[in-house]
């Protein structure tokens, strides 16, 4: 019955979001022959809010950190892996792995979870920080914290955004901690303009931001070629 309840929250939490970020979640790919595939880019929400976070060993990272880098952010929390806002063993399986497995292609991709208690508040204690790096260096496969940050300080900074008339920061009981924040993924471009949200507390979700992913950097692969096409017919 308890599992029935939480499949039923899931969907309501998806069907939030697809009122919130509506056409973003459906996403028409066709492609066709040669490098320069057609298809419908990710839409663009807008700039991610100014952030200052702080890992186990005082290093702190803002929006300038991740310039020219395509970043994912979740929540994370002490009582992971037996109860999170999304699904840890997912997002290793799925996205960290993928991104491990692939760091010389994929080194400007990084994954950040922050830190918060089970009700979202910000959790400083330094200590808390190092028991979540112990708990993925003992479940996670090569984990690298270059790759996967745990950082400190205050999500719902990260998470204010609002499109649609809709907030991120919403409250209700069926989401963790009563608060939908901290149950979604974020996608982030290299310019620090949110690209796609999704929850996390499912495979599916979690799948589909790896899809989205895959699309974003297929848009800067395309940019890329388009500029080298330009460049190659001016010299010529």
């Amino acid at each position: 019955m308890a599992k029935s309840h939480s499949k039923a929250g899931s969907l309501k939490s998806v069907f939030a979001l697809l009122l919130l970020f509506g056409p973003a979640l459906i996403l028409i790919f066709i492609s066709t022959r040669g490098c320069e595939h057609k298809f419908k880019e990710l839409d663009d929400y807008g700039v991610i809010p100014a952030f200052s976070f702080t890992n186990s060993k005082g290093k702190v990272f803002t929006n300038q950190t991740f310039k020219n880098k395509i970043v994912i952010y979740t929540t994370i929390q002490a009582s992971c892996p037996d109860s999170c806002g999304v699904s840890i063993w997912h997002l290793d399986q799925l996205i960290y792995q993928r991104l491990r497995e692939n760091r010389k292609k994929l080194g400007h991709v990084k994954l950040v979870s922050i830190l918060t208690d089970e009700n979202g508040n910000p959790d400083t204690d330094g200590k808390h920080l190092q028991d979540v790096e112990f708990m993925l260096k003992d479940r996670v496969e090569g984990y690298d914290p270059t790759i996967w940050m745990i950082v400190a300080g205050d999500a719902k900074a990260i998470y204010n955004i609002q499109h649609n008339g809709q907030s991120l920061l919403q409250k209700d009981k069926k989401y963790f901690g009563g608060n939908s924040f901290q149950e979604l993924m974020l996608l982030a471009d290299k310019s620090n303009h949110l690209r796609m949200v999704l929850p996390g507390k499912t495979e599916s979700t979690i799948r589909t931001m790896r899809d989205h992913m895959a699309l974003l950097e297929k848009e800067y692969d395309i940019k890329a070629y388009k500029l080298k096409k330009q460049k190659s017919a001016k010299e010529d």
